[in-house]
């Protein structure tokens, strides 16, 4: 399938591919690393408690320390992204791997509070670096027919996480408390950086970049792998909607202008609103869900449990989102998501007989972690290639603003009045977001990048 390497058309020979075993096993290892990265990012729910018993903290400070890791979010997203247009999606990919692991391994030795703070801060950096570009090189790997598929179901590594955190601190915290957990979620780095290293760099980059030569050699791989599983000739190439213009000498700050360009105004306003928002109402609820059960008389044990049991509901929740971005869309997906947390959460919040509470918290979790699918799904859609990371990781950061504050300030509620203020508080929030999409975003099921790019 050779073809003029001056032209290559990367994104048309990509898009036009069927979706076989080898594209799937691309997923699986960009989802993988996902899934390391969401255990620690959930863990905190599960290891707030027993820490801030711990380290005798009020629930003012204990917001703050849950708070650290949003602060390096808010910084590694924002580079990553701007860094990822500029040098590559896959070194950015590869780094963030080994800050996030080392950072775990050596915050299970806090001698003291201080030293926990900055190493969350740390693991956050290296988290916030994951993100958008995991979104951006999935978005430009997958052919559009299966894009927002697999967008979604990349984020549901993310509930599943969480799940895996809560067993994780469930079986290990009355064994050997909260630093072994930090230990065992640490060490799985060192496996995933040695599968990372089989991920092409995206071809689209290459093509951009004016690096033609090795933007052929990734798109004629992806061609022979799918073509020998099939066993059947390729669909023909059509004409790209867009052709690729390099920006071998744009600079790193380039792509975060352009988000502040044209059309791109209105879709960077939007999606910054949605980011801060639904990421302030998720992570003020969240992070206080087994805290909270501990407040209302449940052992640190039992509410782990039951917090696990309540994310089961997120599994169904990611799976029928993942499904409804390509049959009805992103825009009515997305509003009916956060419309159903925000319902879901002031039940939660406000019932206290188990049974009730157990079923609200399936229901809010189901809502919850499928808004996440949609998020993901949406946002790398929304940004031409040359700075799609730059768009996916300032979304991002600007969320980990939301997710900085909304512990603090929940904690401060939790210290001053009743803990529904913080379901209140989040619900007001998710308002904000579906208003945000409703007013400004754009429909993008069924159209290929390039065209959303016009």
């Amino acid at each position: 399938m050779a073809c003029n390497t001056q032209g290559i058309n990367a994104s048309a020979r990509l898009d036009r591919l069927p979706m076989t075993s080898f594209q799937r096993n691309m997923f699986i290892i960009i989802a993988l690393a996902w899934l390391f990265d969401s255990i620690d990012l959930g863990m905190m729910t599960f290891l707030l408690a027993p820490v801030r018993e711990h380290f005798g903290l009020t629930a003012a400070s204990s917001g703050f320390v849950a708070s650290a890791s949003f602060i390096g979010m808010f910084i590694g997203a924002a580079l990553a992204g701007m860094m990822g247009d500029k040098f590559g999606r896959k070194i950015i990919f590869q780094w963030s791997i080994i800050i996030w692991s080392l950072g775990s391994i050596i915050c299970a030795f806090s001698p003291n509070v201080t030293f926990f703070v900055i190493l969350r801060f740390v693991i956050g950096f290296g988290m916030g670096a994951e993100y958008p570009i995991a979104q951006s090189m999935l978005s430009e790997l997958v052919p559009s027919s299966h894009r927002g598929r697999y967008l979604a179901l990349l984020e549901g590594f993310w509930p599943i996480g969480f799940i895996c955190a809560g067993i994780l601190a469930w079986v290990i915290l009355p064994i050997g408390g909260w630093r072994w957990v930090l230990l065992a979620e640490g060490i799985p780095g060192i496996f995933l950086l040695w599968v990372r290293r089989k991920l092409p760099e995206s071809a689209r980059w290459y093509e951009i970049k004016g690096r033609h030569e090795e933007a052929e050699a990734v798109v004629s791989m992806f061609e022979t792998k799918v073509q020998e599983i099939t066993g059947e000739p390729l669909p023909p190439v059509t004409p790209d909607i867009e052709e690729a213009v390099s920006s071998e000498k744009r600079g790193l700050f380039d792509s975060f202008h352009e988000l502040w360009q044209g059309m791109y105004i209105k879709r960077t306003v939007m999606v910054w609103l949605l980011w801060f928002f639904y990421l302030f109402g998720y992570y003020g609820i969240t992070t206080w869900v087994s805290a909270l059960m501990v407040d209302k008389g449940y052992s640190i044990t039992s509410s782990t449990a039951y917090t696990i049991i309540i994310s089961l509901g997120a599994i169904p929740g990611f799976a029928l989102a993942a499904y409804l971005v390509d049959k009805w869309g992103r825009k009515p997906t997305l509003i009916t998501y956060i419309a159903g947390a925000a319902v879901t959460a002031y039940f939660y919040g406000s019932t206290v007989e188990f049974s009730t509470m157990i079923a609200w918290g399936l229901a809010m979790q189901f809502f919850l972690f499928g808004t996440w699918s949609c998020l993901y799904a949406y946002t790398p859609e929304l940004y031409p290639t040359r700075s799609r990371a730059t768009g996916c990781g300032f979304a991002s950061a600007i969320g980990r603003l939301g997710s900085l504050l909304a512990p603090t300030i929940a904690g401060i509620l939790m210290g001053v009045s009743s803990s529904l203020n913080v379901y209140t508080l989040g619900i007001m929030a998710f308002i904000v977001a579906i208003l945000s999409v409703l007013i400004l975003g754009p429909e993008t099921k069924g159209m290929t990048l390039e065209e959303i790019s016009k």
